[in-house]
């Protein structure tokens, strides 16, 4: 054990070349329970919502057997508010969990070391810098596009979401009173639509960048990035010759 990170070595047949792994623990199960039903429920709604911005031309049947449409709606809904309430309880846990669970809530813009690490990160993800830092959370550039093209996104598209929802539910529903001032805002429901519809397609390019960044980092790196949202657990993996 060397500063809180676990080291072991494993050499290969004959001794010749060691691999150093050195493991801390990161992301509690709380944290990693969210990640996972975070990306179920984001994956039915971008599916669903796709269908409902764009709807089919037509179904099979008479219309009044068909309820394709309504079931999609339904699906959007109800995963809708499974991430919202799974996001309150993610807020819970900035305050209940360890620091790595803060990270992607601010971003320390206030420190020239942090704006530093941003850049180098930057330089590495374009090819322009020979290796990465090692960073136990999330690195510098992963926080700040986390916080600005993730975690505020979200937000937005849970608050839209619910004052479209409360339109069909009328001014007395509660969803209504805390979201209907949305509408104050955006008097236009139809902006609302339409924002909130760019919302997804926000939220979709963060998706494909960071599946492509994890994917990446896993591979040239040295550092787990995928397997540490399943175990908790950073492994860094550095040869070293005997």
């Amino acid at each position: 054990m060397v500063d809180g990170i676990q080291v072991a070595g494993v050499g290969d047949a004959h001794g010749a070349r060691a691999v150093e792994r050195q493991t801390v623990y990161v992301y509690e199960a709380p944290v990693r329970v969210w990640h996972w039903i975070n990306a179920l429920c984001i994956t039915v709604l971008f599916v669903t919502g796709y269908f409902i911005a764009s709807p089919f031309p037509s179904v099979t049947g008479d219309a009044s057997s068909s309820f394709l449409m309504g079931y999609i709606r339904f699906a959007h809904f109800a995963a809708g508010q499974i991430l919202a309430a799974f996001y309150l309880l993610r807020i819970y846990w900035i305050f209940a969990g360890n620091a790595h669970s803060r990270q992607i809530f601010y971003v320390p813009f206030w420190s020239r070391d942090y704006w530093a690490g941003v850049a180098h990160e930057a330089a590495w993800y374009l090819f322009l810098a020979k290796a990465p830092k090692k960073y136990v959370g999330h690195n510098p550039l992963a926080q700040l596009i986390m916080f600005s093209m993730f975690t505020v996104p979200l937000i937005f598209m849970i608050v839209t979401g619910f004052a479209l929802y409360s339109e069909g539910e009328g001014i007395d529903s509660w969803q209504y009173k805390v979201f209907g001032w949305v509408f104050l805002i955006w008097p236009n429901s139809q902006e609302v639509h339409t924002l909130h519809h760019i919302g997804m397609w926000a939220l979709v390019t963060f998706t494909i960048v960071h599946i492509y960044a994890a994917v990446r980092e896993d591979i040239v790196s040295r550092q787990s990035i995928i397997s540490s949202m399943i175990s908790g657990e950073r492994i860094f993996k550095d040869e070293a010759a005997e």
